[in-house]
């Protein structure tokens, strides 16, 4: 059994109350990428905690990233699955 490797890098950015992160996954030898991204916003009323800001921002990007990359494996399925068998009428 071959053994792969995926690599998920989570970048951050803080400005003010406002986190953004951008998550990319690197297939094994860098064959393919994909990226997702997210966005936290500090509510003025809460606390200034950036953690949370940041597992906040980081769980929407991989989110996001989840979300394109189950797109693009329905489009690989389908496209491998070829044109529907006609059903037969008696």
């Amino acid at each position: 059994m071959e053994a792969k490797q995926w690599t998920v890098q989570i970048h951050l950015t803080e400005n003010g109350d406002d986190t953004h992160a951008r998550a990319v996954l690197t297939t094994r030898a860098g064959q393919a990428r994909l990226t997702g991204a997210g966005h936290a916003r500090r509510n003025p009323a809460d606390a200034s905690v950036p953690e949370i800001g940041d597992e906040l921002a980081a769980s929407r990007a991989l989110a996001d990233l989840a979300d394109k990359l189950a797109v693009i494996t329905q489009r690989d399925i389908t496209a491998l699955a070829g044109p529907p068998v006609p059903s037969r009428s008696w």
